[in-house]
């Protein structure tokens, strides 16, 4: 058995009892929902499966993991085969990083209007980006663009931006040719920042006027028209950020970045240090200071309320394509614009692989592979229901 460090579910166990009570309510459904998930994850309470090494009889349990997309555990193999999927869609072109933030004061909105706030913030992001592409006097052309929500910084403060990656240009009105951005450049920060901050408030606005917002604690005042108006005029005032990073290097680049962004949970188990004397130490980067690297001590509790903070409302897509690779016409699309760049077919897609082999092509792992002897395969015998255990009594895989 592998050795682990400390998991957000070993914090979660000792703690989560007294916290659910503790804070039984202000506590959502879905958070409650998230915490016994990390809890119960790759133990006996979801079940799983006995395998035994065909060669020396070796057995060992496997127990099935929670599959929640805010558990860090669960990520990894879900990253691996949306990679896959997206190795086919790269185009031989520059690819762009470009980072949408809101103010605090709209983060604030934000948290208590989850769905309708981030939905906001997808649809003038991907309103700013099209509209200034499409503009003849930037780049004139049709773009493609997944945009990935993140809603936490490095010490798990709610702090809701989007990623969005960018192919370095686009089709032209007519649908002949392929237009390019500049070599390291692709659209003025300014123009968008400012297009982002009217187009976000207009439809914030418009969500106040519909009543689709809810205001309490804090900010229950707003729920008064003028209250909300002035609460807005500093944020409508002020540049909001909007910045693109260096460009990658290239397309195979493309895919190495996506693999950091686009299923990451608000704190990974390996950044966790220790959880002593009622406290969780963690690591984190000050990016105020050049990323220079640092430790943070919370309390259990303020620890695993920054990290439920981050908990998205049911059925919220975190990931989102839009333009030419919209879901809807992304396959036409994309050849069309290879087309247009004489660039060649993408190869065929893989083979569907199974749950093993892909494990170990993103760990370089072998499950299959007896750990004892080191010569046959692990066979499943046998698999049980949650909260049971197989009838042998062989050693517990991690």
């Amino acid at each position: 058995m592998r050795p682990r460090g400390l998991e957000m579910a070993d914090i979660f166990r000792q703690i989560g009892p007294a916290y659910r009570q503790q804070h039984a309510d202000s506590l959502s459904r879905g958070q409650r929902r998230v915490m016994t998930a990390i809890e119960r994850c790759r133990t006996a309470a979801l079940g799983g499966h006995l395998e035994q090494c065909d060669a020396c009889g070796h057995q060992r349990i496997a127990f099935n993991s929670c599959r929640d997309r805010h558990c860090p555990k669960c990520q990894s193999l879900a990253r691996a085969q949306w990679l896959q999927d997206r190795q086919a869609e790269l185009l031989p072109v520059e690819y762009f990083h470009v980072v949408f933030t809101v103010p605090q004061q709209i983060a604030a909105i934000a948290y208590q209007n989850k769905t309708v706030v981030y939905d906001i913030l997808f649809r003038a992001t991907a309103e700013t980006l099209r509209t200034i592409a499409a503009d003849p006097n930037h780049l004139g052309a049709d773009i493609g663009f997944i945009a990935v929500l993140h809603t936490w910084g490095q010490t798990l403060m709610h702090h809701p931006h989007l990623h969005c990656v960018v192919p370095g240009g686009g089709v032209s009105p007519d649908g002949r040719r392929w237009i390019g951005c500049r070599p390291g450049f692709f659209l003025p920060v300014r123009v968008l920042s400012a297009l982002f901050r009217r187009l976000f408030l207009t439809q914030l606005r418009q969500a106040f006027d519909d009543k689709a917002l809810r205001f309490f604690n804090a900010l229950a005042a707003l729920q008064d028209p003028q209250a909300f108006a002035k609460y807005l005029a500093p944020v409508a005032a002020a540049d909001w950020v909007v910045y693109a990073k260096k460009p990658f290097g290239g397309p195979e680049h493309v895919l190495e970045y996506l693999g950091r962004y686009t299923h990451r949970v608000a704190i990974s188990n390996n950044r966790l240090l220790d959880f002593t004397d009622g406290q969780v130490a963690f690591r984190w980067k000050d990016y105020r200071q050049e990323s220079k690297p640092k430790v943070m001590r919370l309390d259990a509790s303020e620890f695993t309320r920054r990290f439920l903070l981050h908990v998205l409302p049911s059925g919220l897509q975190r990931i989102r394509h839009y333009g030419l690779l919209a879901n809807c016409h992304r396959e036409d699309k994309l050849a069309q614009c290879r087309q247009l760049l004489q660039a060649p077919l993408p190869p065929l897609p893989d083979e569907p692989i199974d749950y093993l082999d892909r494990y170990q092509r993103l760990t370089g792992v072998s499950l299959r592979d007896c750990p004892q002897c080191g010569q046959g395969q692990m066979v499943r015998i046998e698999s049980f229901l949650p909260a049971t255990l197989p009838r042998g009594p062989p050693c517990v895989a991690s």
